[in-house]
């Protein structure tokens, strides 16, 4: 069991995808420091911060508070809050974010990758085909003196 699971765990694969896993976690901070240092920052100006405040009420009650006067004395007041609020602002701004991330590593990793790929497998379609080995074209020459 041993041997097997040196096997596995040895395998290219495992070690290419935890080495991707641990440099993803790396790019994952720089891009959120960009984010977070360059674009929230521009985006704040139009949309005055990074989470708009958007929160959509459902239902509200009302309540007793007590607050303390200026002159030190209690008073009860009523005041209207939501039963249920949910934070809208949070979810776009996340969303926007994950479109920002999106756009970085298709733009900063993936577009250049693939380039590169396909000025690879350019080059190999134009290498000249790997001449045979020795044993493969004596075979061969015995095999065309046999037809003979």
């Amino acid at each position: 069991m041993l041997d097997e699971f040196k096997k596995f765990i040895l395998k290219g694969n495992v070690v290419d995808l935890s080495t991707g896993v641990i440099i993803g976690a790396a790019f994952g901070n720089i891009v959120t420091a960009f984010t977070k240092g360059i674009v929230e920052p521009i985006l704040g100006i139009f949309g005055g911060g990074p989470n708009p405040d958007l929160k959509l009420k459902l239902g509200e009650k009302t309540i007793d508070v007590v607050k303390k006067t200026a002159n030190g004395t209690e008073e009860t007041v009523k005041e209207i809050v939501p039963i249920l609020q949910l934070d809208i602002g949070a979810i776009v701004g996340a969303f926007i974010g994950f479109l920002i991330t999106a756009a970085v590593i298709f733009f900063v990793i993936v577009k250049p990758a693939n380039k590169l790929i396909s000025l690879m497998k350019k080059e190999e379609a134009a290498a000249p085909p790997a001449a045979p080995a020795a044993d493969i074209v004596l075979l061969t020459e015995i095999r065309d003196l046999l037809k003979k």
